[in-house]
């Protein structure tokens, strides 16, 4: 027995493949990836819990309505807006991405108004009075333009007016019959409600005339 250990202890290993060496350097690089996962994971629950201690403390304390945290990347920002949320308080991000984007958590009963909010997420420092002046110019500005627009904008024909009223048609057929007379200056004698000529209209003008002097001078 010894001397079969001895002959294979003394033979050559069979020559490492290139599949295996492959498959160690795998085996290494997810242990080391899991590694890292494992401290991300260690980090955030610590960063969570930290949070968490902050979040309590700013809610024990009634003298401060809000609490600013600083720049931080968009995963830590998120855990602050979970816990916010939890914990019944609003949260807003202000700041450019990459660059100074933080968190600031307010206790409900003090969360800021629109305009409030829009001032600060533009990096304005916040106003009501000058807020108020600018909701005010652009009213003023809107209703100048609607003034505006009013005078260079016909009415709409009084055929579309009617139109329920009389019916596009009737509306279309009147204005046709009665634009040939404006543009010529004359009544068609078959619009007119008298049929007699100027002679007739003269001498029954006088006849009655005539009549009327009668009857006053036998009254």
């Amino acid at each position: 027995m010894d001397l079969l250990g001895s002959i294979l202890g003394s033979m050559q290993k069979p020559p490492k493949t290139k599949a295996s060496e492959e498959q160690k350097m795998a085996k290494k690089a997810n242990e080391k990836m899991e590694e890292i996962r494992k401290h991300e994971r260690q980090h955030m629950h610590r960063f969570r819990q930290n949070i968490e201690e902050q979040i309590n403390k700013f809610m024990a304390n009634d003298s401060e309505t809000k609490v600013e945290f600083k720049p931080m990347d968009k995963m830590h920002r998120c855990i602050i807006h979970d816990v916010a949320e939890i914990a019944g308080l609003s949260a807003f991000s202000f700041g450019t991405e990459d660059v100074d984007r933080h968190i600031v958590v307010y206790k409900k009963e003090f969360t800021p108004n629109e305009d409030e909010l829009n001032a600060l997420r533009k990096g304005e420092e916040y106003d009501p009075k000058k807020v108020e002046l600018m909701k005010q110019m652009e009213l003023e500005e809107k209703n100048q333009k609607k003034v505006h627009e009013k005078d260079i904008i016909p009415n709409k024909d009084f055929r579309d007016k009617y139109e329920k009223i009389i019916g596009l048609d009737a509306g279309k057929s009147a204005a046709q019959v009665t634009t040939p007379n404006k543009q010529f200056g004359f009544v068609p004698s078959a619009n007119k409600r008298d049929q007699r000529s100027i002679e007739q209209i003269l001498a029954d003008n006088k006849k009655k005339k005539f009549k009327n002097e009668s009857e006053d001078n036998v009254n």
